[in-house]
């Protein structure tokens, strides 16, 4: 199989962004095209002031000053860059169903589809084809069967290639990954895409399997780290009642070898674009297998999940005298996490969505997420009207006028800087009495209380 001198990646978004990026960077010799519909999503990637880009990712910026114009370009033509491609990666969004069979459980695998026939109409010579999206099992299957139906004669071979990303740490996660994963049935098609990352990437964690069992490894993959924050939340609200501190029996088991310190920190639940997407495709392939008792297994992770969004909401009612109705709750934090722009399935949102039903009114501080975004992860709900939610939801661009007059103030994103804060300028402005919700466990709760403030972390 020849040298690949052309990448096209089809999609400019959190993952294929950042990960061409890094392998433009990487593979000097290999011209690498991003491509998306999206234009304003391009103009920023083309931007040049680099802290216009579409993904806030910390070292993102550097990468792509290096690599952008020299052998990594972002642009709109599809067709072309299609055209001009030895391999192609899919990089385009599955989110789950809104509508019809498999509705908020299955992938949506439409983009996914497009994606296929776009390439088998333009394709002139053979190519290799990987998918990166996040997909359910036999998707690949999908996919060969547009590929090799449309009668031009072009041969397409179809890897998989999962991204294991943490946002956040994206770039960290591509220069030094635990692994790479690449499924494939054809040994020559398999070996051009481990040759691209055994430039920067020892060939021990380059793992080569069949192509369901990799599709399958993502999914289980985040389903086991999401499994994780889900035991240790349901394990929070038994510690607020018996009187248990969950920091401290998480870190009493993370010192035990096989269970392992990671992704024992007990917060107001998980979010992302990933976590609970995955698990529902997993819950649905379970069951159109039947495999009744494995779907449900795995349902409740997400259940759990959901529970500790509504608890930590009911929290903030029950504390402030059983009404929230006119009182103003101060948000700091709208990010799904730290260190990025991604609200997507944000525990924020529901909280807020929660409280909002009550008649609350919400100020909003996030220092990466914009106004434009946080209303529009509002309006998406649909739970009431746009007017309505810019009624309730003011957003501002400083934490201080956030926390000014609030009855009380809930963490939701685990930002550096909240605890650097100065909380007695803060406590001086609010409603007495102030309280804290730290739905991060991020904040020192005797500096707090020292203050005047009355501090509800998670899990104590």
């Amino acid at each position: 199989m020849k040298k690949i001198k052309n990448i096209t990646c089809i999609g400019a978004g959190y993952v294929g962004g950042p990960t061409m990026s890094v392998i433009a960077q990487k593979n000097p010799d290999i011209k690498v095209t991003v491509v998306d519909l999206n234009a304003a999503r391009i103009a920023a990637w083309n931007h040049e002031d680099l802290s216009k880009l579409p993904v806030y990712e910390p070292g993102l910026d550097e990468v792509v000053k290096e690599a952008r114009g020299r052998n990594l370009f972002f642009s709109t033509d599809v067709d072309r860059a299609i055209d001009e491609a030895d391999m192609i990666f899919i990089s385009v969004n599955t989110p789950t169903k809104t509508y019809g069979k498999g509705k908020g459980q299955a992938a949506d695998l439409k983009y996914i589809e497009l994606c296929a026939r776009q390439i088998a109409r333009v394709a002139k010579n053979d190519k290799i084809v990987v998918e990166k999206s996040t997909l359910p099992v036999r998707t690949a299957e999908a996919l060969k069967s547009i590929l090799h139906n449309t009668g031009n004669g072009v041969k397409f071979h179809i890897l998989s290639n999962p991204e294991f990303l943490a946002e956040g740490t994206a770039i960290q996660d591509l220069h030094h990954p635990d692994r790479v994963l690449i499924g494939g049935e054809n040994p020559e098609a398999i070996q051009t895409l481990v040759d691209i990352y055994a430039v920067w990437v020892p060939k021990e964690n380059i793992i080569t399997t069949n192509l369901w069992s990799s599709e399958l490894s993502k999914l289980v993959a985040n389903a086991f780290l999401a499994q994780r924050v889900s035991s240790i939340n349901a394990i929070s609200e038994l510690c607020e009642v018996t009187g248990a501190d969950v920091n401290e029996v998480a870190y009493a088991i993370g010192k035990d070898s096989r269970i392992g310190p990671k992704f024992l920190k007990a917060s107001v639940g998980f979010g992302g674009s990933c976590f609970q997407k995955d698990i529902l495709n997993l819950v649905y392939i379970a069951r159109s297998y039947n495999l009744n008792k494995v779907a449900d297994y795995w349902e409740q992770v997400i259940i759990m999940n959901d529970h500790q969004k509504e608890r930590f909401a009911d929290k903030i009612i029950k504390t402030l005298y059983n009404t929230v109705n006119g009182k103003n709750i101060a948000f700091l934090g709208w990010a799904f996490k730290k260190d990025t722009n991604d609200t997507r399935e944000s525990a924020a949102i529901y909280v807020a969505d929660h409280l909002l039903e009550e008649e609350a009114f919400i100020t909003v501080y996030d220092p990466k997420v914009s106004a434009e975004q946080i209303y529009a992860d509002l309006d998406y709900l649909g739970t009431r009207s746009p007017e309505e939610n810019r009624r309730l939801v003011k957003v501002v661009n400083d934490p201080y006028e956030a926390c000014q007059q609030a009855h009380a103030v809930a963490v939701l994103t685990e930002w550096d800087e909240f605890k650097t804060y100065d909380w007695q300028r803060i406590y001086d402005n609010m409603y007495k009495p102030a309280f804290v919700f730290d739905g991060r466990n991020i904040l020192d709760k005797s500096v707090l209380e020292n203050i005047g403030l009355v501090y509800q972390g998670i899990g104590k």
